[in-house]
């Protein structure tokens, strides 16, 4: 039963409210540098697999731990952030500009609706993180360290924890209100433990480790 380090990427540049030119290559701040350098020490002993979404900011945050211990595989998967906002109207925008289209999208409560080019819907995220879960479910390495983003590490959790019922559309307002719950930040993660599909152990969410311990 393998150990799955969930870890959320640094503070990125559209976390800072800085503009971005799409979802997926927004670069790490100086401080989520720091914080992807900070990551390190969470591991005394190499892990047996590095996983990182296809986006920017994961690649960088997973950097110095796979300098640290380099014979460490690493893959990529498509663990990437949960991107609904069509593409072309996003961007060279800040997280500020895009608040009203991120509010009506979620109003919106239609989990299959695509906004645009390059958009998921809610329904196609589900299928993701189905995806992931049966996976991770096939690996034999131990412990694994996936670094990926905050809604898709709270749709994994999501799922595990509190399985969506009704119609999409009602799971979709659940998942609304889980992520508020939630709130997993720049550089934290959990560790858990998944048998059969479902969590035998789960860790508290752990902060980020200091970003410098002098």
């Amino acid at each position: 039963m393998p150990t799955i380090w969930l870890i959320r990427h640094g503070e990125s540049e559209s976390n800072a409210g800085l503009i971005t030119a799409d979802a997926g290559s927004s670069a790490l701040t100086a401080r989520g540098q720091a914080q992807a350098e900070a990551v390190v020490r969470l591991f005394p002993k190499a892990p047996a697999l590095i996983i990182t979404s296809p986006y920017v900011r994961t690649a960088l945050t997973a950097a110095p731990l796979r300098r640290r211990f380099p014979a460490t595989p690493h893959e990529e998967w498509p663990v990437q952030e949960f991107t609904y906002l069509d593409a072309e109207q996003r961007r060279n925008t800040t997280l500020q500009q895009r608040e009203p289209w991120v509010a009506a999208y979620w109003e919106r409560s239609d989990p299959t609706f695509r906004d645009g080019l390059g958009a998921e819907s809610f329904a196609d995220l589900l299928e993701r993180v189905q995806t992931f879960r049966t996976r991770l479910n096939r690996l034999q390495a131990d412990p694994v360290v996936v670094f990926s983003h905050g809604h898709f590490l709270a749709a994994v959790l999501w799922t595990l924890l509190a399985p969506p019922h009704g119609s999409l559309s009602h799971a979709m307002r659940q998942f609304r209100h889980f992520i508020h719950a939630l709130a997993l930040p720049n550089a934290a993660a959990v560790k858990l433990a998944v048998e059969d599909g479902a969590v035998a152990w789960i860790s508290p969410i752990l902060p980020p480790p200091p970003e410098d311990e002098s």
